[in-house]
């Protein structure tokens, strides 16, 4: 009898196995249609890439990218201050043009990071490490920007980067002189968003963390969603990625006592402006200020808006 159950069980484990490693590797379409590039074109690109910009190497060795807009005139009460960007997901610095060309142009140095694993940086695609690496990778490049000579840093943080800069204030909250927050909340419009996965997808994508927690086994999909060309997005991503972080645990150090800036576009797709107030209102202290960008969606915003972030700089940074 025990032999028939030890016999029984090793069946069942290796069925499985084998139905997880089936389930891995199975071919899946995409929605997105998508054509990305490699680990290696990423290296190839950054080491050919001519405009300004930025490499350094982390504590454990991968190179990040960061794409710099200098102005065209350097305002002396403003050389010491930087800006630094973090992106949304999907996305990469160079989508941030649109806010890297008027922000120079107020007359600050403005940075844009490519996370891990995104853009022109290191890293194997739409994947990171874990919740540890992902905070010392934002704490490093603040570090970073620093040490080129910026004694005050003002982290920039566009939906998930929201999240990134919440992050960073966390890792390295002495180091920055200031967050502005935009298009970001912790709760999104009720919806909108990625449908809820089927019994099979999620099967899938857990055999697929098991077996090779590499791959890029979720996809990035939401109906009426706009699909760009540039090969530089990440539309998938590992299950390591997107379980990292719990986002509504995030919060700010309670002791924290910088300049805030929380902003939301008053046509935003994703989040409403009541939703951007309640993160707003979990802003610590009294040097905070809320914005409403007009005619601003969630990945639209005119360069009224990034303007009137110049503004606020100017109004907080400059005597």
């Amino acid at each position: 009898m025990l032999r028939k159950i030890l016999f029984f069980v090793l069946f069942l484990v290796i069925g499985i196995v084998v139905i997880g490693l089936v389930l891995a590797f199975i071919p899946v379409e995409s929605k997105t249609h998508h054509a990305g590039i490699t680990e290696e074109e990423a290296t190839k690109l950054r080491e050919d890439f001519k405009a300004p910009s930025e490499t350094f190497t982390t504590s454990d060795g991968e190179t990040l990218f960061l794409r710099r807009w200098n102005p065209d005139t350097l305002v002396p009460a403003k050389k010491d201050i930087a800006v630094l960007l973090f992106h949304g997901i999907t996305a990469h610095s160079g989508a941030y043009e649109m806010a890297g060309k008027p922000i120079s142009a107020g007359g600050y140095t403005v940075f844009g990071l490519d996370y891990r694993g995104h853009g022109l940086s290191g890293g194997n695609r739409g994947d990171n490490p874990g919740k540890d690496r992902w905070y010392a990778d934002l704490a490093e490049s603040v570090k970073y920007v620093r040490s080129l000579g910026f004694s005050k840093v003002v982290v920039m943080g566009h939906s998930l980067g929201v999240a990134s800069a919440i992050c960073a204030a966390n890792a390295v909250p002495n180091e920055i002189a200031g967050l502005i927050l935009l298009s970001g909340a912790y709760e999104g419009r009720k919806g909108v968003g990625q449908q809820e996965p089927s019994f099979f997808q999620k099967a899938r994508i857990l055999s697929s963390s098991v077996f090779r927690p590499s791959h890029q086994a979720i996809e990035y999909y939401r109906e009426g969603m706009t699909v760009t060309k540039d090969p530089l997005f990440n539309f998938r991503y590992t299950l390591r990625f997107v379980s990292m972080l719990d986002v509504k645990a995030l919060k700010l150090p309670k002791d924290l006592n910088i300049p805030v800036l929380v902003g939301m576009g008053d046509k935003d797709e994703l989040f409403t402006l009541e939703k951007a107030r309640e993160l707003y209102d979990l802003v610590p202290g009294n040097k905070k200020e809320f914005l409403v960008m007009k005619n601003t969606t969630h990945a639209k915003i005119p360069v009224e808006s990034w303007q009137e972030c110049v503004h606020w700089l100017n109004r907080t940074y400059i005597k």
